[in-house]
């Protein structure tokens, strides 16, 4: 295959004028699936983004072997797109795609029970396939990127291939990243190399560019796992209210009509996305961010720049953009959702209609608010009017709804405040240890590292959104915490910690972070026996570099906090002096060993009296 050609539309990207894709009219039905996307696309996306499907489901396979893979589904786009009628072309394009893999030779050796799955049918298929995807894959080794010289002339000798060799790295890396996203970095990745190629240090720019580049991957890629997680645990209601609250927020110009109509484009691309359905959803993103492109005057004047770029670009900056401007002159809510005494009458006669319309009114108003929040006060709201609108009097039943949500801002004003003032009081080591406290106490069950882990997030989203303006701390804040709790929800499926981390996780989306919140110590667990042999101190204590010592302090409070989770902020502080000043005592000793070995046995058994815990 000649892989030059694979990637000749990376050649648009420097391109400052918007390149539209022919598109057939999605009103004409299409006899074949794979023509009609290959038709769209054309010939070098449709390829890309074949790559991107196939690395991101067969992720142990070379480069070059998954060449032959996307020959073969090209050739049959092709031979579809000249004849429709042909008899293998009316097959859905992710059979088609399934169907590829599963004639890959020796599949069992290189990716064992995975095999199994070929003898599923459709959609049962597709579904094993996805829950063999590696979102950390340790079999792949770390980037080595080549010398500076030599990183140059391959960018500018084999375009095509370099290229396309990014993008199955980056696609097998993140088998959950969304194929537009993956384009877009390319596309960033060659400017990159456009404008580092003619510095005098190469390295050094490269180093700056790829940094940034890295993070950026790593952000879209923790939130399309996020996003996919949501939709398979929560389904489409949640989905669509989550998206309807944000895009909302984001474009508060745009008429009701408008934004529910690319919620429901959005959530069918999401959906294709998270369904591995790469090619569909390139194909569909592409033709939403053409017609809101077309659409600039009524969506937002913040995407301008985005629909400058080329096709590949526009989609990712689109989502990257700023949240437009609200206007000036929105009257209150309460006339409409609250003096309204004929209100349940609008509520009753059209349930879901009213609250997206609510929350589309309420979430343009407020962008200040998370998507969360937003939905808690949507929620409440909901609760309400289905208690009033039962009762003798619902209008006055109603009329003071106002402050019963505000309750929930209130309570998520107060969690971010008093979070940042711990953070800026403090400092980052006293934030990570206060996380690390209150949740082992929460599921004093979780591994160690796990716990450690979920301090060190927590810690760095309280660094990242803290320094920001107050009326973008709670979005920030609340969106990333949503992140994290999604991750150990997603763990808990599997490896269950305890009954209170399952009722948060499983209840409800939008109140899974006050619900985290508000959980208390776990009065079902059982502490393991006390076993001194968890509290070995010895002379790396005073030897080893400074994070390496904090880390083991954090690992001892952890511990001691599994024995006891009960045990007091005072007895914490109190065993914690105790270990300060053996250690202090003990580095200053000639033989380290050794008093470590009799202070640390005493430290123990005040350890124990402190906290209560016989021998």
């Amino acid at each position: 295959m000649k892989w030059v050609t694979l990637i000749s539309f990376i050649f648009l990207f420097s391109s400052a004028t918007s390149r539209n894709l022919q598109r057939v009219a999605r009103d004409t039905e299409h006899k074949s699936e794979i023509a009609h996307r290959y038709n769209d696309l054309k010939e070098e996306t449709f390829k890309a983004v074949a790559l991107i499907t196939f690395a991101q489901y067969l992720q142990r396979c070379s480069y070059d072997g998954l060449s032959k893979l996307v020959k073969d589904v090209v050739d049959l786009a092709q031979k579809c797109a000249a004849n429709e009628d042909a008899p293998e072309c009316s097959k859905s394009l992710p059979s088609i795609i399934l169907d590829e893999i599963c004639q890959v030779e020796k599949l069992r050796d290189s990716y064992g029970e995975m095999a199994d799955c070929c003898s599923k049918a459709d959609p049962e298929r597709n579904e094993c396939f996805l829950s063999f995807k590696v979102t950390q894959p340790d079999f792949i080794q770390p980037y080595q990127r080549p010398a500076s010289d030599v990183i140059c002339k391959e960018y500018q000798d084999h375009r095509g291939p370099f290229l396309g060799y990014f993008i199955y790295s980056v696609a097998r890396r993140n088998p959950y990243m969304f194929a537009p996203t993956i384009l877009s970095l390319a596309a960033d990745y060659e400017h990159a190399l456009q404008s580092c190629c003619q510095e005098s240090d190469v390295g050094a720019c490269l180093d700056t560019k790829e940094n940034v580049m890295r993070e950026k991957a790593k952000k879209i890629s923790i939130k399309h796992q996020y996003s996919c997680g949501i939709f398979k645990k929560f389904g489409d209601r949640v989905f669509q209210a989550q998206k309807l609250a944000r895009l909302s927020q984001k474009y508060p110009k745009a008429p009701f009509s408008e934004v529910s109509k690319l919620v429901h484009e959005s959530k069918e691309i999401d959906k294709e996305c998270c369904a591995g359905d790469m090619v569909e959803c390139m194909d569909d993103m592409a033709e939403v961010m053409n017609n809101m492109c077309s659409k600039q005057d009524v969506f937002s004047s913040k995407i301008k720049g985005c629909c400058e770029k080329s096709i590949i670009e526009r989609g990712q900056c689109i989502m990257d953009a700023e949240f437009d401007e609200k206007p000036a002159d929105l009257p209150s809510l309460a006339e409409k959702y609250i003096q309204d005494k004929e209100l349940c009458k609008s509520f009753e006669a059209g349930h879901d209609a009213f609250l997206s319309e609510f929350v589309y009114e309420y979430a343009r108003r407020h962008p200040e608010f998370s998507t969360q929040l937003i939905l808690r006060v949507a929620k409440g709201f909901e609760s309400l009017l289905e208690k009033c609108c039962k009762s003798d009097n619902p209008a006055e039943c109603y009329a003071n709804a106002k402050e019963q949500l505000d309750q929930h801002i209130k309570e998520t004003q107060d969690v971010v405040k008093k979070n940042c003032d711990l953070l800026s009081a403090h400092g980052e080591r006293d934030f990570f240890k206060s996380i690390l406290i209150r949740y082992t106490k929460k599921m004093p069950q979780a591994p160690t590292e796990a716990l450690l882990k979920i301090g060190k997030k927590m810690t760095d989203i309280g660094t990242k959104c803290c320094q920001l303006s107050e009326d973008r701390r709670m979005a920030c804040s609340e969106g990333y915490l949503s992140m994290v709790i999604n991750d150990m929800c997603r763990k808990q499926e599997t490896t269950p910690i305890n009954d209170n981390v399952s009722h948060c996780c499983s209840e409800s989306y939008s109140n899974r972070r006050p619900c985290f919140t508000a959980m208390g110590v776990d009065t079902k667990y059982v502490p393991p026996p006390f076993n001194p042999d968890m509290f070995s101190f010895d002379e790396k204590l005073c030897s080893a570099p400074a994070e390496e010592r904090e880390l083991g302090q954090m690992k001892l409070l952890v511990n001691l906090i599994k024995r006891k989770p009960q045990m007091t902020e005072e007895q914490i502080k109190t065993i914690a002096d105790g270990f300060t000043a053996m250690v202090d005592k003990c580095c200053k000793q000639s033989d380290i060993n050794t008093c470590f070995g009799e202070e640390g046995a005493n430290l123990i058994v005040q350890s124990r009296a402190t906290l209560g815990i016989g021998v």
